[in-house]
Order: structure tokens, then sequence, then C-alpha cells
């Protein structure tokens, strides 16, 4: 990596620029983004979580039909699986909820399908996120929401149905846990929709929003601040999120404070951000995405300073080609796990599209310029 400290605004905007070209040349004719073109478990697949991250980056990078194709994509997964919602949720009413393999799968392959390869896949987060980005995007471009509104609300109702449910989180771990940050993509999307008002069951999406945020201040919470999961003190990187740009608990309230000063205090070295400090994945490195997440968040509570620190230590783990990793591990937290998992899908993701899209949308926040089209 390079020292970025100092780096001028013209390089960090030059990564920018070629970050969003990036992710334009690599989004399926479909509309979907492929996580990663050349990283052997993420090649051909798309995740809702981190399609909408990337859909936001681009729409705030002003490539609005860029985003529109991804919505329409996310639209299309959804309502082609109406029935399998319709029974999920029929099945959490009359108290017999489905297990977990019948839920919805957390990845897609480019045209929709569920591929053939197994993974860890019943994650509730990607679905909230999802209706998150697609409202934000309608409302920064002046869009009809309305052209998504089934696929809204048959998601509304299968999270409404289905929050309360331990799943995997973020990383694809603990199915036994319910995650802080898969609660907070979840109120995020639910209270989209509903201020959209595109969902048909107001009242019982208010009732839920009501029983998530009740969940997280009470059972999510230590010391003050979010935490991991429920029933633990610790933190996750992830959790910046829920503070910007979801600001579920915004930067300035008191949950939204103390959440950041925790991830700073845990997780952060240097500029980069560890997921969790129990990481062993590739040894456990820094992930340029959870910087920018960080960064946002801490532009969000007033702190431009902090927030471009971030950015310059995420542009300086981009390669001589302008692609950004996964992650970095060179101060990994347990370096003698590395060597496994590269033997098991090769080296770290590059480039991850999730880590250019957080890149973006912080150098965007920042004022710094991001734009490709003419």
């Amino acid at each position: 990596m390079t020292d970025t400290t100092g780096t001028s605004p013209a390089a960090l905007s030059e990564l920018a620029r070629s970050s969003v070209a990036l992710m334009l040349r690599l989004q399926d004719d479909s509309g979907a983004f492929v996580a990663s073109p050349t990283f052997s478990a993420y090649a051909g697949y798309c995740w809702f979580r981190d399609g909408a991250f990337i859909a936001d980056a681009v729409s705030a990078a002003g490539e609005a039909e860029s985003a529109t194709r991804f919505f329409d994509w996310c639209a299309r997964v959804v309502i082609d699986r109406a029935d399998q919602i319709e029974r999920i949720v029929a099945a959490a009413a009359a108290g017999t909820p489905l297990p977990d393999a019948d839920m919805l799968p957390t990845r897609f392959t480019m045209d929709g399908g569920e591929g053939d390869d197994e993974w860890w896949d019943f994650q509730l987060d990607g679905y909230g996120t999802w209706m998150w980005a697609a409202a934000a995007h309608a409302q920064r471009h002046g869009l009809d929401i309305r052209r998504w509104a089934r696929a809204l609300d048959l998601t509304a109702r299968y999270l409404v149905s289905s929050w309360r449910r331990p799943c995997f989180d973020w990383w694809e771990e603990h199915d036994e846990r319910v995650h802080v940050s898969t609660l907070g993509c979840i109120v995020a999307g639910l209270e989209a929709g509903t201020d959209a008002g595109v969902l048909s069951e107001r009242d019982a999406t208010l009732a839920a929003v009501d029983g998530i945020r009740a969940l997280m201040e009470s059972d999510g919470r230590a010391s003050g601040h979010l935490t991991k999961w429920i029933g633990t003190a610790e933190v996750d990187g992830s959790l910046a999120a829920i503070v910007a740009p979801l600001a579920v608990f915004p930067a300035g309230s008191p949950i939204g404070s103390a959440t950041v000063d925790e991830v700073l205090a845990s997780l952060e070295v240097g500029g980069g951000v560890y997921r969790f400090r129990a990481d062993t994945y590739f040894g456990g490195g820094r992930w340029p995405l959870l910087s920018c997440f960080l960064g946002l968040a801490l532009n969000a509570r007033g702190d431009r300073a902090g927030a471009l620190r971030l950015l310059e230590w995420s542009a300086g783990t981009a390669d001589a080609a302008g692609d950004l990793p996964e992650q970095v591990t060179d101060l990994a937290l347990d370096p003698g796990r590395e060597e496994e998992w590269t033997r098991r899908w090769g080296p770290v993701a590059r480039p991850l599209l999730w880590s250019h899209a957080m890149y973006v949308r912080l150098a965007v926040e920042l004022g710094i310029s991001a734009g490709v089209s003419a």
C-alpha cells in the first residue's frame, strides 16, 4: 500500500471516476452488478445488499440510468418469487414459520436465478437495503417510485413477517443470532417504503418498525452504542452504515454518536477498519468499504477531516490498475489463518465492486467529483 497522507484532490477524484466507470462496465445487461468479476466465490453472482449500495453509489455520482436498471432487476427477482413470499408470510402468520432453506436467498445469478453453488443464504439485510436504496434513488432523481411498488410491497411483507428470525449477517456468519446491522437495514427499508406511500399494510409495517427499534435500543445496545448482535457488547464495522448513509440512528443522536466512537476505538487502525475483533477470514484484515462507511458517519457528524483521512487510506489500497480489494491483510488480526482461505478461494477479491461503491459514495459526500458521463 502507498502512503496516502495528503493525497491530492485530483488523484482522489480520478480514482472516483475510474471506480464509477468500472461499476458501469461490469454491470450486466440484466441490470445486476457482479460482486467481483474474478474472485472464485463471487463471480457470476449479485447480492441485494452489495448491489443496492453499488446502485446507490452510481446514483449519487449521477448515473441514474444504471441505478434504475439495477432496481428494475431487483423488482423482477422479487416478483418472480411472489408465490414463495406469500407462503412465507402465511406460514409466519399461522405460527409455523418455514425453515431457513425455504426463505429467500441472499444472492442471485445475473439472470435472477439462484445458481447451483451452496451458500450461507438466509440473510434479511439485503431486502431492507434495496428498499432504502430504491427510495433514495427515486427521491434523488425525481423518479416515480411506483415503478417498483409491487416488488417493494412484497419485500416489506416478507420483512415484517420475518424480522424476528435469526439469520446470517452481512458476512455470512452466525445464523443463530439476530444481528443489529441486519435489523438496521430492515428498519431503513421499511421506513423508506412507508414514507414513499407504496406499501399496502402501513399499520403492520409501522408496528414492525417500532418493535425493531425498541429491540435495537434495549437488547441491541451496550454502554450506549449499538452491538454486533443481540446479547453481546462487541461491535461490528457494519454498524457504521446504520449511522450513515442509512441514518437509522443519525450521527448526531446519542446512539449514533456512541456507535461511531466505539467503532473508531475498537476497529479502526491507521484509517483501515476491521469487520470485528475476532475475524479470521483471510486472517482478518482491514476493509476499505468499512472505512468508507465510517467516513460517511464521521462526515455526517461534522468531522470532514476524519472522513477524508479514511477516504485517503481507502484510496491507498488500490493497485496500479486502480482496482480496490475486499480487504488488506498487512495488519491482519490472525495472520496464520490467511493461507487456508487463499488455498480455498484464491487471493483476496480484487476488484470488489462494493469497495469501489463505498469509495465513490464517500467521495461524492465530500464534494470530490466522480462523474464520468458527458
